[in-house]
């Protein structure tokens, strides 16, 4: 099958290109739904610069098409050594997402599953497994957003999983260490600088060597510790839950910790990791970068929205807590939208600079 877009070979029976992901088949959706008509709104909301068009219904338009094991297997190998493409070849369009909904498909069916095993055929068995899945599937959904927004594709999924695991359980040892010698004065102020100071420690000590330079690369960093965090965190309520034989607080801790994760601690190490990277760009680390203030207000602001997070207000659960997970991912799209225009505008830098003569 030949791309009329790129003239790309495809194998037969794909739905979208291998090459630069143009759509074979038309498909029917109905411009009256209200998905749509609110995507339409958004996407007619004036904005002073347009070189990146963040088009709202455009970036979930692949959720619901159907995709072969294939396109599948393609996302899988970006990263390496020889799949990472060179910056000219990177597309600063806004990337369509669509393998984060069916990870979260598969988990919650195997979350499904687990509280089958447990609550119909009373097998503690499960119990374990259950815990795993509620704590990981949200964030780990999440995080596979990010890695599909990633549009410079140079970070592999094995890296990925190393970012979770050793980034997730690093950034709560450093915390606890804030704890520990912070512990007379625990409020929620200092709960959120602590928290969000290990995950920025963290992802900083990933990005420190300049591999992961761009903004996009930032977010993605950011979300991997966070997801970590986030995931580590849960079980541990979780498992707080069962151990007092309170089922039913189990249940209820991994329901609305899953609700609410995309916009809690996943959503702020992506946006401090990408401040930082913003900052950092192609110089090596300084400890001036973090003075700077696309780092520092950025930090404070998440410092600020985890506070409030874990104020003891009235009313500030749920509604608060969904309303500052609104406000993250308004964060977290204005930055998306800010570092494809990096991209962008490092590719025009390549094209169209000068280069310096060579002297002899």
């Amino acid at each position: 099958m030949k791309c009329p877009h790129c003239v790309h070979l495809n194998p037969e029976g794909i739905k979208l290109c291998l090459n630069c992901g143009h759509h074979f088949q038309d498909t029917n959706q109905d411009p009256n739904s209200l998905f749509y008509e609110f995507a339409h709104y958004v996407d007619m909301m004036p904005l002073k610069e347009r070189s990146v068009e963040p088009k709202f219904h455009n970036i979930f338009s692949r959720v619901f098409r159907k995709h072969s094991e294939l396109e599948a297997d393609r996302l899988f190998i970006v990263g390496t050594a020889i799949t990472t493409p060179k910056i000219e070849e990177v597309k600063e369009t806004w990337p369509k997402p669509w393998l984060f909904a069916r990870v979260f498909l598969i988990a919650l069916i195997a979350f499904i599953g687990m509280y089958i095993g447990v609550s119909v055929f009373r097998n503690i068995n499960f119990l374990p497994g259950l815990i795993i899945i509620g704590a990981f599937a949200v964030p780990f959904t999440t995080l596979i957003f990010f890695w599909e927004m990633n549009a410079p594709q140079n970070i592999a999924f094995y890296r990925i999983i190393y970012m979770v695991l050793i980034g997730g359980i690093l950034s709560m040892l450093v915390a606890l260490v804030f704890f520990n010698l912070l512990r007379h004065i625990i409020n929620p102020i200092t709960i959120g600088m602590v928290e969000e100071l290990a995950k920025v420690i963290t992802v900083i000590w990933i990005v420190r060597d300049r591999k992961y330079k761009y903004i996009l690369n930032g977010l993605l960093v950011g979300a991997a510790v966070g997801a970590g965090f986030a995931a580590f965190e849960t079980a541990g309520y979780a498992l707080r839950s069962l151990l007092t034989g309170d089922v039913l607080n189990l249940y209820s801790t991994i329901l609305w910790r899953s609700i609410l994760a995309p916009g809690g601690h996943v959503a702020w190490a992506a946006l401090t990791g990408a401040a930082f990277c913003k900052v950092q760009g192609d110089n090596n680390f300084e400890l001036s970068l973090l003075r700077k203030p696309a780092f520092f207000l950025v930090f404070i602001l998440v410092v600020a929205m985890h506070a409030l997070w874990d104020t003891p207000l009235k009313g500030m659960s749920p509604f608060g807590h969904i309303i500052l997970m609104a406000s993250s991912w308004i964060i977290v799209f204005l930055m998306l939208r800010i570092g494809l225009k990096e991209i962008a505008n490092k590719k025009w830098r390549i094209a169209y600079e000068p280069t310096q003569p060579t002297q002899p």
